[in-house]
């Protein structure tokens, strides 16, 4: 098989390109033909070409999880319809507003045309389609179920989209409030400061320490900003380094979880999206071990995706799935009894249902109570920002106009 380069035009008429991998051009231009694009040029691609055409595609690959969970309910409405798969996916290529979107699904027709499996083809976009998507396809091909779930998939996008969604917006008014804050320290420090420091020139007298203390963290900031930003940068740009090893976003993801206020917020969040994944694999005919490996990486979490894979090990050696989730030690005893009655009736996965639904309810309360649980925090970093600002600006002033009344 090689990799062919080709340009072509799809049914409204825009230019297309890509690299396709075949035995020879005539077996690329019957693919592009069959998946209606016309091709204008096709040659051998070169090792080069192949390269810039991958990092172009990373580039375009810009699809939003609204986008993937509108396509599997497409997929799902038009396959209940009886529509055949490559009809299908034709229809959402032809209609898809996102042009990201549509080249992926005729990549995916081109892989199914040339013999591949859906699973298959997906997984060639990772970026895109995650191993959990990828892992419930294959199960809906295997079982013949692939349009139930395609409805399933819909519905665990559009429960992750509203809880990102909730997630924002309460941290939407602390965020504003933080930047406001920063913003006029700022100010504050580059305009107001200098100005008074000009007036206590003239005082001819020791100026109190907390004035003296603001004066020169003011000329610190004007006379280096240049480095405090450069500094700044590259602490970020250290932090996200660090956070990409696995020991650093290992160690990170634990620590999100002990954080006051937003740790129990991130932690319910996080073991709902562990319960409805791993329900939502059982329910579909994926097997224990394969659905904890599954979820492990689909839990955005390292620290508790190690307790997920710590829990497979243990259901692999044949323990039960109750035992290993009370050796993970994340589960309150409330979600541990659950999932005791889901194994010894076997339903566990409509007991995993209702310990998403739990953590879900959870997740909705702390959501509500957020902003009042961070605001009096707020309002006392505030407080202790303008009363030290104040004092430090207003005493000397106070001091002279004793020293003028004491004089007179």
């Amino acid at each position: 098989m090689a990799a062919f380069q080709y340009k072509g035009r799809n049914a409204r008429g825009e230019l297309v390109s890509g690299v396709i991998e075949a035995s020879d051009a005539a077996v690329v231009a019957d693919q592009l033909l069959n998946t209606g694009i016309t091709p204008i040029d096709i040659h051998q691609a070169s090792a080069g070409e192949v390269q810039v055409e991958d990092l172009l595609a990373r580039l375009r690959t810009q699809v939003s999880r609204v986008d993937l969970m509108l396509f599997a309910r497409q997929m799902h409405t038009l396959m209940r319809a009886g529509v055949p798969i490559m009809r299908a996916l034709a229809a959402l290529q032809e209609s898809a507003t996102n042009t990201a979107l549509a080249k992926i699904i005729f990549d995916l027709r081109t892989s199914l045309d040339a013999g591949r499996e859906l699973s298959v083809a997906m997984r060639r976009h990772p970026r895109v389609f995650s191993p959990f998507f990828v892992a419930m396809v294959r199960v809906g091909e295997t079982s013949g179920r692939l349009e139930e779930v395609f409805l399933r998939l819909a519905q665990h996008l559009e429960f992750e989209t509203e809880m990102r969604a909730r997630v924002k917006a309460a941290l939407r008014y602390p965020a504003f409030v933080v930047a406001a804050m920063i913003a006029a320290l700022a100010i504050v420090n580059v305009f107001v400061i200098p100005a008074f420091a000009n007036l206590y020139q003239n005082f001819n007298a020791e100026l109190p320490a907390l004035t003296r203390a603001l004066l020169a963290f003011s000329d610190f900031t004007l006379a280096y900003w240049p480095l405090i930003v450069a500094a700044a940068v590259g602490a970020a740009l250290a932090f996200r380094l660090w956070i990409s090893t696995p020991g650093g976003r290992y160690r990170w993801d634990r620590f999100k979880l002990r954080i006051p206020i937003a740790g129990k917020l991130v932690t319910k969040a996080t073991l709902a999206r562990f319960a409805r994944s791993f329900a939502l694999s059982t329910r579909s005919g994926v097997p224990l071990v394969q659905a904890l490996s599954v979820v492990a990486k689909v839990v955005e979490n390292d620290y508790i995706g190690a307790r997920v894979e710590q829990m497979r090990d243990g259901v692999e050696r044949g323990e039960s799935v109750l035992r290993t989730a009370v050796t993970a030690g994340v589960f309150s005893p409330v979600v541990l009894q659950m999932i005791a009655v889901g194994e010894e009736t076997g339903a566990l996965d409509e007991m995993l249902f209702e310990v998403a639904a739990l953590y879900e309810r959870d997740v909705e309360y702390e959501l509500k109570g957020l902003a009042s649980q961070i605001e009096p925090i707020l309002i006392v970093i505030l407080a202790a920002m303008v009363l030290i600002l104040a004092l430090g600006v207003m005493m000397p002033i106070w001091g002279l106009g004793k020293a003028m009344i004491g004089g007179g």
